[in-house]
């Protein structure tokens, strides 16, 4: 069995995809692929492992998210904040390039 990798990004981190360049902030992290095998197929064309961490990204200037593996991601130094809708929902302040994850109070 293959031992699973630590993420080498965190949630509230501003990344940019490689491959697509698109700037988003990451709202979660998967230790390991957990879409369906059919979304992998279809979705992942270049096959990224599945053992490594993938992360859920809410992009910049749009309203819907991406799943993406971490070799296809690279840190964002633009130090500039992300537009989209979630951001709020998810997420507090934005200081030093990134953003502050929200405390939920039950």
């Amino acid at each position: 069995m293959t031992e699973l990798q630590q993420a080498k990004f965190a949630i509230g981190q501003i990344v940019k995809h490689k491959l697509f360049g698109y700037r988003g902030v990451i709202a979660d992290v998967d230790p390991s692929f957990q879409a369906s095998e059919d979304w992998y197929l279809a979705m992942a064309k270049s096959q990224p492992p599945k053992e490594r961490p993938w992360y859920h990204i809410l992009v910049h200037n749009a309203i819907h998210t991406t799943y993406v593996a971490e070799r296809n991601l690279m840190v964002d130094r633009s130090n500039e904040p992300i537009r989209h809708p979630a951001v709020g929902e998810v997420f507090g302040d934005f200081s030093d390039g990134r953003y502050i994850l929200k405390c939920i109070n039950n």
